[in-house]
């Protein structure tokens, strides 16, 4: 029977450390999707306006999260309840953060909207905090948001002037607050009331809603825009179909398994993405900023996650 116990032990410790690597990949996967986004915005609003960007975005990232749930044959939730709260769901991590971030970045240099969506694990952990009972913050979660936040801000410092903060366009830097601070809540939210559902569910209702509401607000703001350059649709394509539907599953996923301040550290990921997709692709020199930055992004990271790192390393007993 100890024999027996032990190989258990063994089996399930196997399983969590699989577990983990599955969860760390999609949390590298969503680092890489993600932080070039902010490329691919830029590209879109060469020719379209914000709202055109998102209701593309939308578009194409529902129609493919369509195909998975019927491929998959997921039925669709009937009860007003959980209609509602997906409802939530899709005006505050989907329509407004996302017509905010875009709007804003017309108006705003990258730096500033880095750092500032790089803000999100801080709100996310104090409300967290205080709206779920297993995401306390710790000394060490205290201690890793911090030196990651730090780490952001020395990555984009070269390109961001923070004394011409209120010299600048004050009410998009508002609004780029408001948008991190929506993230912030809806994460929370989605742990309290919609954590165990399948992550394709919840991305397809909350893309979903978010999107229609996307595009009936449109004609108020401004014409409806369709694209004509091969470089808009490529953009727009992108963020649907990876920025959006798949980049949405693993997050929902790591919603599930990780909790909202954890899983929102990968925004730290953003700026050291960015920066060396710009040394690879755009022969951007590559500084000891970006080395120093990099490396307080990768400890903040690491403090966060100190006891799963330990737990998924130590080695299984022997049967």
């Amino acid at each position: 029977m100890h024999c027996l116990a032990h190989a258990a032990h063994g089996v399930t410790q196997g399983w969590f450390a699989m577990s983990q690597s599955k969860n760390w990949l999609m949390f590298g996967a969503l680092g890489l999707i993600w932080g070039s986004s902010f490329l691919w915005i830029k590209l879109a609003l060469e020719e379209i306006g914000p709202f055109a960007v998102v209701g593309w975005r939308t578009l194409f990232g529902c129609l493919g999260l369509v195909i998975i749930l019927w491929l998959r044959r997921i039925p669709l939730p009937r009860d007003a309840a959980t209609l509602g709260k997906f409802a939530v769901m899709g005006t505050l991590n989907v329509a407004l953060p996302w017509l905010l971030i875009t709007w804003a970045e017309t108006r705003v240099d990258s730096g500033l909207a880095a750092v500032l969506n790089g803000a999100m694990p801080l709100f996310t952990t104090v409300i967290a905090h205080f709206a779920l009972h297993d995401d306390k913050i710790t000394a060490g979660r205290a201690l890793g948001l911090i030196v990651g936040f730090i780490g952001v801000v020395v990555l984009v410092g070269a390109e961001l002037d923070l004394t011409n903060f209120f010299e600048g366009d004050l009410i998009a830097e508002l609004a780029l607050i408001v948008a991190v601070l929506l993230y912030a809540i809806s994460v929370t939210f989605q742990r309290r009331y919609l954590r165990g559902q399948n992550p394709v569910l919840q991305s397809t209702l909350s893309l979903g809603v978010g999107g229609a509401l996307v595009w009936i607000a449109t004609p108020f703001f401004q014409p409806y825009q369709i694209p004509t350059l091969p470089l808009t649709w490529t953009a727009v394509l992108w963020l649907g179909l990876l920025g959006s539907c798949i980049a949405f599953i693993m997050s929902y996923g790591l919603l599930n398994a990780w909790g909202p301040t954890r899983s929102s550290l990968v925004t730290y990921v953003f700026p050291v993405v960015g920066l060396l997709l710009g040394a690879v692709f755009l022969g951007e020199t590559l500084t000891w900023r970006l080395a120093i930055g990099a490396a307080l992004v990768i400890a903040g990271i690491v403090f966060v996650n100190a006891r799963t790192i330990v737990a998924a390393l130590r080695p299984a007993p022997a049967a």
